[in-house]
């Protein structure tokens, strides 16, 4: 390792299995891998809805700071939730348990909140922080009334602030780079560095010896896949109604599964997954839902969509290396690591042609770039290939998938470019200003919102 070990101290507000936790799970193996002493404080991480990382040991993973705030009141709040939840672990860990002093963290890598990021500043002064911005959240809130501007408002000038306030600010794609500049034109003068997310080469170089591909998990059926969580910007209606469009001939020779993230917490996830069932109805598609490889297996062979809820790790890589096709849908993704988990098992990528899978999928070499207004161009690329395409033209896109992924998107890389920032990080002598008047606002704000809070869960005890 070219720098010395350091002790790095992760914050990180639900560690799930979304796309932002897998990137905070990769960058803390990673780092951890070169030598760095590595620790994921969180207010939540369930372990049978988690990584393998942050359940197996892997990683010191600690949660925090869940003990008075909900997630949400009466599901609403989440953003305001949130940030109180977060204030709540930095104060324990600083002030309950000193976990913070005892740690004698050399370097911060917050990300997705950056609320904790003034306090840290506070606390420990001379600790340097990065954060990692996977996408503005004042770009990702919902703004259907004006109530709900006029309450955005302060969290998104706090959000503008607070991350202002970090030392060094990183983003995982050129397109997330540009949508900052623009989402906070006050850092106009704060360049964003971007340190691309990853996958995990080396597993998957372990298997490249090995002859032959995987059986069929449905024999007689290629398997069109998508993964993605269940969430209506991701847009997986498009898949159904591409696979929909196919000739009845081909399309009783493949399946379409759609897997991914499903929290029974999340509202959205329940009835997104009712809207997909409906829409499948609504095409005449034969559809059914499993949680497991079991009762996957055991599906109707009549089923043209398979719906897969909180699909682990073993089994989406099971999916993947049975997968003729992977479909992903989201427009403006911010990045999409799952483009790069497909490619990386010589999978070929139908993707969006906007956002992040721009900068990872080769039009026409490891995949295919198609318009999500353009239905019937998904459904022509996936009648390519189910049954116009051989054998030996996949291969061929598979293999330059996989080349492509382990030259620029290995954990490896993305971990050298985190300790070459960190690094250099922690030799910053300016810093922004952080106890000014907006500072004063900032604690002003943070105890009116425990006061109102405290007036809503109170008497409710």
């Amino acid at each position: 390792m070219a720098g010395r070990r350091r002790n790095i101290v992760f914050f990180h507000p639900d560690l799930g299995i979304g796309g932002a936790e897998r990137l905070v799970v990769d960058a803390a193996v990673a780092l951890q891998d070169l030598g760095h002493t590595v620790t994921i404080f969180t207010s939540h991480c369930d372990p049978a809805h988690c990584f393998d990382e942050a359940r197996d040991g892997t990683l010191d993973v600690r949660v925090r700071g869940n003990t008075l705030i909900p997630p949400s009141i009466l599901n609403r709040f989440f953003i305001l939730c949130a940030i109180l939840r977060q204030v709540h672990l930095v104060l324990q860990i600083c002030f309950i348990t000193s976990e913070l002093q005892q740690l004698k963290p050399d370097a911060f890598f917050a990300d997705q909140l950056s609320a904790c990021i003034p306090l840290l500043r506070f606390f420990l002064p001379q600790t340097r922080l990065l954060f990692y911005c996977h996408f503005p959240d004042k770009l990702l809130a919902y703004r259907e009334s004006a109530i709900k501007k006029f309450y955005r408002i302060p969290f998104d000038w706090f959000e503008g602030w607070t991350t202002g306030l970090s030392d060094v600010i990183a983003v995982n794609s050129k397109f997330t780079r540009q949508i900052f500049g623009e989402a906070f034109p006050t850092l106009e003068s704060r360049e964003p560095r971007v340190i691309y997310p990853c996958v995990d080469v080396q597993a998957a170089q372990k298997d490249s010896g090995i002859e032959g591909g995987p059986e069929p998990l449905w024999k007689g059926r290629k398997v069109i896949l998508s993964i993605n969580r269940f969430e209506r910007k991701k847009d997986i209606g498009l898949a159904v109604k591409a696979f929909a469009g196919l000739p009845p001939a081909i399309r009783s020779r493949a399946r379409l599964v759609i897997a991914g993230g499903y929290d029974p917490r999340m509202a959205e996830n329940v009835s997104h997954h009712k809207e997909l069932e409906q829409l499948a109805d609504s095409l005449k598609l034969r559809h059914a839902t499993a949680t497991n490889i079991a009762t996957a297996m055991a599906v109707p062979d009549t089923t043209d969509v398979l719906f897969l809820l909180s699909v682990p790790s073993s089994l989406k890589l099971t999916l993947l290396r049975s997968a003729s096709l992977l479909v992903y849908t989201p427009k403006y993704e911010h990045f999409g690591i799952v483009p790069l988990e497909a490619m990386l098992e010589k999978v070929p990528v139908l993707a969006a042609a906007t956002g992040g899978p721009t900068e990872t999928v080769v039009d026409g070499q490891t995949g295919w770039s198609r318009s999500v207004e353009a239905v019937e161009e998904w459904t022509e690329v996936m009648r390519l290939v189910l049954s116009e395409l051989s054998e030996r033209d996949l291969h061929c896109m598979g293999d330059a998938g996989r080349q492509r992924v382990v030259e620029h998107f290995s954990q490896v890389t993305m971990g050298q470019r985190l300790d070459d920032e960190i690094s250099a990080m922690v030799r910053i002598k300016k810093r922004p200003e952080v106890f000014g008047s907006h500072f004063i606002v900032a604690v002003v704000g943070f105890v009116g919102f425990n006061a109102v809070l405290a007036a809503i869960v109170l008497p409710a005890k």
